[in-house]
């Protein structure tokens, strides 16, 4: 008995040393934030044996000051929240023509996150695109979470196939689809762009379109597949060259692209898996070399089969939505506004030390590596 009082009382000893000890620790700890020196600017004091606190002590201090720690990023989280704020930012979004795709979705997402947007529609789709928005067709997908509808700054007609009207053969400057509108290439467009907004922040290229993407790659043309990448590769390319120049510094560039780059998609042809592997590829020159010179970033979505109207003319979009759902580690069906939340994020500055990077939003399709539904994994 007399052992187990006399080992309680040096118990309370202790404990009470390693609590002045650990009062002495927190007080001195920043009240709102935890600063950081650089490693060859720390000094290290050996402390005599005979000086240092108890294994018993020294634990209640790691606690004490790992709580401390912890309630200052508890609180962080805890305060206003983290949240994607784009408001005063001005987006300009290459490739809408309607509001089922990816591009519809990333000019919603960034609308919800307070951006001011302009729009860049495909000359020939320009037309019924207006038409539709104009006559509310469009209002029920343009509804916002706080009930108002989304509305864009300016709507230009644009070809990005096109750098300068010098570079637009006559029988196009002649179509009938591109009649009583100008301005439409890459360097009127970013002409009008300045002239209407100063400046943008936001820079997104949702365009692709392959004229041969039905045919197999053996059986492409050298003019199909130079189409291709022309319309789906080099307009990015394109397009930050004649931005950048206008884009704020911090500002961000966002893409669209699809694993067919990196793997083999049967039916997905014509030249747009090159195509597609080529904008990943400038995606990460580009990161670099507007970097350096805009003082952007760039980033492209790899974003999985989502059934717009673009995408059914490839032929065989729903057996890939299908083999998707089933094979994917999070089996259910994309939504288009998932991509476009993952772009307001690219574009936003939470993500301001992401740059060059392809990011995957597919369910995570792209990390499989059999089929889970395929017949030759059914037993005998």
């Amino acid at each position: 008995l007399l052992f187990t009082i006399m080992a309680l009382k040096s118990t309370t000893r202790i404990q009470r040393a390693a609590a002045a000890r650990s009062e002495a620790i927190l007080a001195a700890l920043p009240a709102a934030r935890v600063s950081g020196r650089p490693f060859a600017s720390m000094r290290m004091t050996v402390t005599p044996p005979s000086a240092q606190p108890s294994t018993f002590a020294r634990t209640a201090i790691r606690k004490a000051a790992a709580g401390r720690a912890l309630s200052v990023k508890v609180a962080a989280v805890n305060g206003s929240g983290l949240k994607v704020d784009l408001r005063g930012k001005k987006a300009f979004i290459a490739g809408v023509a309607d509001d089922q795709g990816f591009g519809w979705a990333i000019a919603k997402a960034l609308a919800e996150a307070g951006a001011q947007i302009s729009l860049g529609v495909w000359v020939p789709a320009l037309n019924i695109f207006k038409t539709s928005f104009e006559k509310g067709k469009f209002d029920e997908s343009r509804k916002l979470s706080d009930g108002s509808l989304m509305t864009f700054s300016h709507i230009y007609p644009m070809d990005a196939v096109f750098d300068t009207m010098a570079d637009v053969p006559e029988e196009v400057a002649a179509n009938k689809r591109y009649a009583g509108n100008k301005n439409w290439t890459v360097a009127e467009v970013a002409e009008c762009v300045a002239r209407d907004s100063g400046s943008i922040d936001i820079l997104v290229h949702s365009l692709a379109n392959g004229p041969e993407v039905v045919k197999p790659l053996l059986e492409t043309s050298r003019k199909g597949y130079l189409a291709a990448l022309s319309a789906s590769s080099y307009s990015l390319i394109s397009m930050v060259q004649r931005f950048g120049p206008i884009m704020n510094e911090g500002g961000a560039v966002v893409s669209l692209t699809y694993n067919a780059s990196n793997r083999i998609i049967p039916g997905y042809g014509g030249g747009m898996s090159t195509a597609k592997a080529a904008l990943e590829s400038d995606t990460r020159v580009l990161a670099y070399e507007a970097g350096r010179k805009y003082k952007v970033r760039v980033n492209t979505i790899s974003a999985g089969p989502l059934g717009s109207r673009a995408a059914r003319a490839i032929g065989f979009i729903d057996d890939m939505i299908r083999y998707s759902y089933e094979n994917s580690p999070i089996q259910k069906e994309l939504a288009a506004i998932e991509v476009g939340n993952v772009a307001a994020f690219l574009v936003s500055p939470l993500s301001s030390a992401v740059t060059g990077h392809v990011m995957f939003v597919d369910n995570g399709l792209n990390v499989m590596g059999i089929a889970t539904d395929s017949k030759t994994l059914d037993r005998p």
